[in-house]
């Protein structure tokens, strides 16, 4: 959040008439100046030491996170204790990952279908703006009648976070891209919902891989793609996943059009890595930060 300081500071610079000055204006369009990171980059060694993984992410140079894995807790803390160690190792909560939660008799909490009113006050406790539904399990999307049932409770789950301030969005992957009797999901989902209630967060290297221009798909839904992920795909035939800036995505093009997007936060994931996810997760932070801010 943008605070008294940064605004004098960016007066400041307004003044002298800096390039500076530019950037400094332009990434305040941006709801938070710094680059955040999807914690699910680094599950495995979250699931070994999660507070001291999470200050290690802090301290290569992100400032916020993205969450998963809520049920009813994070990394097996309380809202309030979670709340109270993000503080303390300086970084933020923007958003965090949901599923939607159609499980048959498996009632899983924090999900869309089950325990969503706690799941919602908890993510208030903690100071997360958005909440994001992140994927589809395959019995969950069997036909476009399944979407369209999905579309009707995204729309009541994202009523449910208005109340607390909180805007709920869609996370896509490719299978939403793939035709339904001739209809993509993912149209079914963005008609079906109303674009106040569910914004979406459009993962670049899913949309990417299947087939979309990004670009087009700002302009599409002009205003209303509030989240990114930041994800690289790499130049072999595989597309396997890599860090960002060693793959072909032309993530400069996409930057340059983050008003057209509306968006106000992006996060580096990288689902698989070569080595230690923190070192590819350094990697990223390093070229967002040399290559990319400057566009915001």
């Amino acid at each position: 959040m943008t605070t008294r300081r940064d605004l004098l500071k960016q007066m400041a610079w307004i003044g002298a008439g800096t390039m500076l000055s530019k950037n400094a204006l332009a990434f305040s369009d941006v709801k938070n100046k710094k680059v955040g990171v999807q914690l699910y980059t680094v599950r495995d060694l979250i699931g070994k030491d999660a507070k001291g993984t999470i200050k290690k992410v802090a301290e290569l140079g992100y400032g916020e996170v993205e969450n998963f894995g809520y049920n009813g807790k994070f990394f097996g803390m309380s809202a309030a204790e979670y709340n109270s160690f993000l503080s303390d190792v300086g970084l933020t909560p923007a958003s965090g990952h949901y599923m939607y939660g159609n499980f048959g008799n498996r009632q899983v909490p924090g999900t869309i279908v089950y325990g969503w009113e706690k799941a919602v006050e908890d993510a208030k406790t903690i100071g997360q703006d958005y909440m994001v539904v992140a994927y589809l399990m395959p019995n969950e999307r069997k036909s476009l009648d399944d979407y369209k049932t999905i579309a009707a409770d995204l729309n009541k789950a994202g009523e449910i976070c208005k109340k607390s301030g909180i805007q709920l969005c869609y996370h896509n992957h490719d299978f939403e891209f793939e035709a339904v009797n001739g209809h993509f999901p993912f149209d079914i989902l963005t008609k079906e919902t109303d674009a106040k209630l569910v914004k979406l967060e459009i993962d670049l290297y899913w949309a990417t891989k299947a087939g979309q221009d990004t670009l087009q798909l700002f302009n599409k839904h002009k205003g209303r793609v509030a989240l990114w992920h930041v994800k690289d795909m790499d130049k072999t035939e595989k597309k396997n996943f890599t860090e960002v800036g060693n793959g072909v995505i032309d993530f400069a093009a996409i930057f340059k059009n983050a008003k057209t997007s509306g968006m106000k936060h992006f996060f580096v994931e990288q689902d698989v890595c070569p080595g230690n996810p923190l070192d590819s997760l350094k990697q990223s932070v390093g070229y967002i930060k040399s290559n990319l801010t400057q566009y915001l």
